[in-house]
Formats: C-alpha cells, sequence, structure tokens
C-alpha cells in the first residue's frame, strides 16, 4: 500500500511539473519563436524514425524507448520530464499502447502538440479481437501499409506545426511514402513463398495480427496483447498440441518480451517427440539498436520477414 501511494504521488508530481510549465507559455498548437530546428520526441523507435525520415535536419529527434524496451510496461522516467517539457511536439503510438504514460500526455496536450500517430487511420482497418477486451491492437506497423498512413499524420503534423518547412516534409515525406511501398510489396512477394499451409506464425505475445492478415498468416501468440500477461500451463499444452499436428517447424522469440514461455511451448513439444526450433528473435515493440541493419523500420521490417520466411520453409 505504502508503494502504490508513493508511485501515486511521483505521477501526480510529474504531471504538476509538466503543467506547471506551461503558466507562461504558449497555447497548445500555437506558433512559437525559436531558433534552430523544431524539437520532437517521441516514445517508440519505429515512430522516431518515421518522424527523422519525414523530418531532415528541421527537427531534432528524441525517443524515450530504446531497444528492447516494452511500450505495454513502459513507466516515463524523471529524465523524460525534461525530454517531453522541453519538446516542440509530441508524437505517440496511441491505441493504448503507452498505457501507463496516458495521464502525462493528457498533461502535456494541455500547452503543446501531442499527437497519436494512429488517430487518423481509418478505424474500420483496425482489429479488435475479443481478447483485447473492447480495445483495439496497437500494433498496426506490423502491416506496412498501414505505417504509410502514420507516416502521412506525421507529414501533416509536422508541416501544420512548422509551416516554414511544410514543403520539404512533404518532399521527404513522399519520397519515404514510395520507399514503403516497395517494402510492402517487397514482404508480399517474400511471403508467398510459403505455402499456405506453411504460414503459421507462433510468437511470444499477440502482435503479429497485422502482419497476419497483411502477408497470409496464421498468428498464435503464447501471451495475450499485453506482455504483462502470462501464459499459462494449459496454454502452453494447448499450443505444442498445435504445433505437432500441423507440424510446425519453427517458433520465434521477441527482442523485447521473455523467451521463458516459447522456451517452454519447445520443450513440451520435444516431450511428445515433435522438434520445433526456436527460429529466430523478432523485432515486435521495439526496433534494434541506431546503426544496426534492423535499426529502422524498413529494416526491422526486412529482418523479420526474412527470419519468419526462412525458419519456415
Amino acid at each position: 500500500m505504502y508503494r502504490r501511494r508513493f508511485a501515486c504521488g511521483l505521477l501526480v508530481l510529474f504531471i504538476g511539473t509538466i503543467s506547471g510549465c506551461s503558466e507562461s507559455g504558449e497555447s497548445k498548437g500555437a506558433a512559437t519563436t525559436r531558433s534552430g530546428p523544431l524539437k520532437a520526441t517521441c516514445t517508440t523507435g519505429m515512430i522516431g524514425d518515421a518522424v527523422e525520415r519525414v523530418g531532415g535536419e528541421h527537427v531534432k529527434v528524441t525517443t524515450l524507448m530504446g531497444p528492447g524496451v516494452d511500450p505495454h510496461l513502459y513507466k516515463a522516467t524523471a529524465g523524460d520530464n525534461a525530454r517531453l517539457s522541453e519538446a516542440d511536439i509530441v508524437f505517440y503510438n496511441g491505441l493504448m499502447l503507452e498505457g501507463k504514460m496516458t495521464d502525462i500526455f493528457v498533461a502535456l496536450a494541455r500547452r503543446k502538440p501531442v499527437v497519436p500517430v494512429t488517430a487518423s487511420i481509418d478505424r474500420s482497418r483496425l482489429l479488435e479481437p475479443p481478447a483485447f477486451a473492447g480495445h483495439y491492437d496497437p500494433h498496426v506497423w506490423f502491416d506496412v501499409s498501414m505505417w504509410q498512413k502514420v507516416v502521412e499524420t506525421i507529414s501533416t503534423e509536422l508541416a501544420t506545426h512548422d509551416p516554414a518547412h511544410a514543403d520539404a516534409y512533404r518532399t521527404s515525406s513522399a519520397a519515404y511514402l514510395q520507399e514503403l511501398q516497395q517494402l510492402h510489396d517487397w514482404s508480399t512477394s517474400r511471403s508467398r513463398e510459403l505455402p499456405p499451409e506453411k504460414r503459421v506464425l507462433i510468437t511470444s505475445h499477440d502482435a503479429y495480427n497485422y502482419f497476419g492478415r497483411a502477408y497470409g498468416f496464421e498468428v498464435i501468440g503464447v501471451q495475450g496483447i499485453s506482455t504483462e500477461e502470462q501464459a499459462t500451463a494449459k496454454s502452453i499444452i494447448d499450443l505444442s498440441e498445435i504445433i505437432i499436428k500441423r507440424k510446425v517447424k519453427a517458433i520465434f522469440t521477441e527482442s523485447s518480451v521473455s523467451p521463458k514461455a516459447i522456451r517452454a511451448v519447445i520443450e513440451g513439444c520435444r516431450h511428445k517427440g515433435w522438434e520445433v526450433v526456436e527460429g529466430g528473435s523478432l523485432f515486435s515493440d521495439a526496433m534494434d539498436a541506431r546503426g544496426k541493419p534492423a535499426g529502422t523500420y524498413l529494416g526491422m521490417v526486412r529482418h523479420n520477414v526474412n527470419t519468419i520466411v526462412d525458419a519456415l520453409k
């Protein structure tokens, strides 16, 4: 109980500090006088990468969540206070991905543009599986065609809040959208190298539903949508039986989720006489470190598709 009260007190202090900074500041979305690039703070690496591609030299991007960080569980740190307060604009995923930061976004939005990049996606394209308890699946970046809509939103917001460089944002956005279309087409073609019966994707948590819909995979997660959920003994046994029945060759861990449940499934299959291998680690809620092949959105998608197709062949 004491820990809970202490944590709540810290959250109130954090929000109060952010809100207090606005008392003599500009109103939300108002033009400000500044020198140098527009300062954008982003939650996930995928969003930060998109803002960098669209913004170029005119935007200085700060990303809160690095490699291996789980946005479902992420709590803002003391250092994030300064990063968020100093930003001219904030971009986050929305759809409850960063669920533990909701109150902070509400407080920030009173004094500056705070943009959920998924807000303009047509709700008819969003998945709402029964297991998600009335919430949309937030993992839209796994369908490259949906991520294109996110990039369009980022371009529009940057142009709106930094009109002096609006033409540059539109030009870079158009070029990046063309790259994304090529990536989507390649992902579709690469996935079709597998016959339909082999397109069974089993991962640590229930994050790849958009990927499955876009590229023709049946997707099964050992855990639920949130990585806070734990795999049960029954779910491991049930999944082992599916793998054996479908003769699945490989299942996959994720970079931001413990591999414990996946390895328990592999062991369960082995006890029943079926050898299923660990096909590799996929990037799900976070990209790899900057400078590495999967340290960009384009590279992350290529890594995932190649890892999945090569392991299941």
